[in-house]
């Protein structure tokens, strides 16, 4: 309530009087569920008075506000646009939620792409089986090629041509690194066999020489070794929330192996605290149990505990630490919290993203003398060739199966 914000007299009821005076009780405490500081509501608050204010002055009845009202507003007002626009979409949220005003209007997307992208969509779930986060990949790839082939006029699939593929990854090709460049091919290459199973080109372009391929598993994978993943983990100080949610993440990824978008999606549920596992839903709707180890138990249980608020909005485990407490913006959050951590550690890897810590156990393990069989099963590989990518990196091995190199005349 106001009343828990302001000692000065009068101060609460000067705002209550405001146009929105009615609803602004409600609105801070709203504000302190998502996690607003009493800071921050206050400011919140006396800008949502103003934005009423200025309605009132207008001859707007609250039930009017929406999106071009709060642009109006911004237009009349010269100072902390970026605060006003926050807190008049938080008023707006609040009001809306509370039904006084009226929802979003749903204004479906006429864009000339939309049509292909969503049957392409539905393709690559239900025929496919793929998971999300390659499906967002492929169709930002798809609508990048679409717009620079149609602009905006009509799609026709059947004017397509491999030249036409050749020339948009021609075109992209100095600004991005080879393989980012093979990755849109390969995505074209799977938007291409859809149209042609669909019936829509005549020919399947899929199959033309677009580029040259990256080789498949050519190189050895990135990993840390056992004293920078130490140095990484102890960039996560455990006296703070930050750090506390930060090394449980690290572990989750550096010691169980899963995938960033695994770790975004990781429910309170999927912690089984009394048979001591946890449940993973990975890659195309697979569902596996892993042992919660001691070590990443312990940091869970530390971060849930004293960090994550027990009515958070969300039945994810990892949250934002800032307003608004929400769960994190999937994948990339994740990664990003690893870059951080390596980059506070000092550590320059040339690559730095989650999958990093994934290899890195892969590689351990098989340095460690674990079998292929037993690396698939930690990493929930759907086939053992992938695997395979983990034998490169055990050197000694490979040693002992090297043959010593002819002596011809007793000189090598």
């Amino acid at each position: 309530m106001l009343d828990n914000l302001y000692t000065q007299a009068g101060a609460a009821q000067r705002l209550r009087s405001s146009p929105l005076g009615p609803w602004l009780d409600s609105f801070v405490d709203w504000l302190a569920e998502l996690g607003y500081t009493s800071g921050l509501r206050r400011s919140n608050v006396v800008l949502a008075a103003d934005l009423g204010r200025w309605m009132a002055s207008q001859g707007l009845s609250v039930g009017r506000l929406d999106e071009s009202v709060v642009d109006a507003f911004l237009k009349r007002r010269r100072t902390q646009r970026d605060r006003r626009r926050a807190a008049a979409s938080l008023v707006l949220a609040h009001l809306r939620a509370k039904g006084v005003t009226p929802p979003t209007a749903d204004v479906p997307d006429r864009s000339v792409f939309v049509v292909h992208e969503q049957r392409y969509a539905a393709y690559l779930q239900k025929e496919r089986g793929s998971a999300a986060g390659t499906i967002e990949g492929y169709l930002a790839v798809v609508r990048d090629f679409l717009g620079r082939r149609f602009g905006t006029g009509e799609v026709d699939a059947s004017a397509l041509t491999a030249a036409d593929v050749g020339a948009y990854l021609g075109e992209r090709a100095p600004a991005l690194s080879p393989k980012t460049i093979a990755y849109r091919a390969g995505a074209l290459r799977s938007f291409l066999r859809f149209l042609f199973l669909r019936g829509e080109t005549a020919v399947d372009l899929s199959t033309a020489p677009l580029m040259s391929q990256t080789r498949y598993r050519a190189t050895v994978p990135r990993y840390l070794s056992l004293t920078e993943v130490e140095e990484l983990l102890s960039t996560c100080d455990p006296s703070t929330p930050a750090g506390r949610r930060n090394r449980a993440i690290l572990l989750l990824l550096v010691r169980l192996g899963l995938r960033a978008a695994e770790v975004a999606t990781l429910e309170l549920d999927d912690i089984r605290w009394r048979s001591g596992e946890i449940v993973v839903r990975g890659k195309g709707d697979t569902v596996n149990r892993l042992p919660l180890l001691s070590e990443v138990g312990e940091a869970l249980s530390a971060y849930l505990r004293q960090d994550r608020l027990a009515d958070a909005p969300t039945r994810r485990v990892f949250l934002r630490l800032c307003a608004p407490i929400r769960e994190l913006d999937g994948r990339g959050a994740v990664s990003s919290i690893v870059r951080r951590g390596l980059s506070r550690a000092g550590l320059h890897p040339p690559v730095r993203g989650a999958h990093l810590l994934r290899h890195t156990l892969g590689t351990g393990m098989i340095r460690a003398g674990a079998s292929m069989a037993e690396i698939a099963e930690v990493l929930r590989h759907a086939t053992p060739s992938s695997s395979m990518i983990y034998a490169k990196v055990d050197l000694e091995a490979l040693r002992a199966l090297a043959r010593p190199w002819p002596i011809v005349g007793g000189a090598r």
